[in-house]
């Protein structure tokens, strides 16, 4: 006998109204440009062009503006965060990748901004090497959401829209 599957109900923009097109800051850290061929058993078949579209098409959905990038570099990283605020960005949602586990940098830069983050990832770092358990990052983060491959990015924006829903008052 099998149970039934159970599914979180998908979030549409009626469900969740952030304001005048809300604007996401998506940063993707070292190596996810190497998404599609870096070990695929692990991280899949998608591409990060690949997930910034799907991204961008959920956003819309959404009602949110999402502003992907990518970097193999802490300090850009760090800059990108720092100026989030003054760009006009509503909320940060960040697979930082490796610098996950070492930049104390990225945790003061997000937690400076006073911007809510939603951490991400694709694969589970909690079911792989010891190492990847500790995550810096997390501790100025709302939520993190890991494990799901590419979808972790969706379930993450749609958390993250939430959270700025509830902060707005407008859910």
């Amino acid at each position: 006998m099998t149970s039934p599957k159970a599914t979180a109900p998908d979030v549409t923009a009626s469900d969740v109204t952030v304001g005048a097109r809300a604007r996401i800051l998506c940063i993707s850290g070292p190596n996810l440009q190497l998404l599609g061929t870096r070990e695929p058993d692990v991280y899949g078949r998608d591409t990060l062009a690949d997930i910034h579209a799907r991204l961008e098409q959920r956003a819309r959905a959404l009602g949110v503006e999402v502003d992907a990038r990518q970097s193999n570099h802490e300090g850009t990283i760090v800059d990108w965060i720092g100026d989030a605020p003054r760009e006009g960005v509503a909320g940060i949602l960040i697979n930082p990748g490796a610098y996950t586990h070492t930049s104390i940098a990225i945790l003061d830069a997000v937690r400076a901004t006073g911007l809510p983050c939603v951490e991400v990832h694709l694969s589970n770092p909690d079911a792989r090497e010891a190492f990847r358990r500790r995550s810096y990052v997390a501790k100025a983060c709302v939520a993190r959401v890991a494990g799901f491959g590419a979808d972790s990015y969706d379930l993450g924006l749609d958390g993250l829209v939430r959270v700025l829903a509830r902060r707005s008052g407008a859910s």
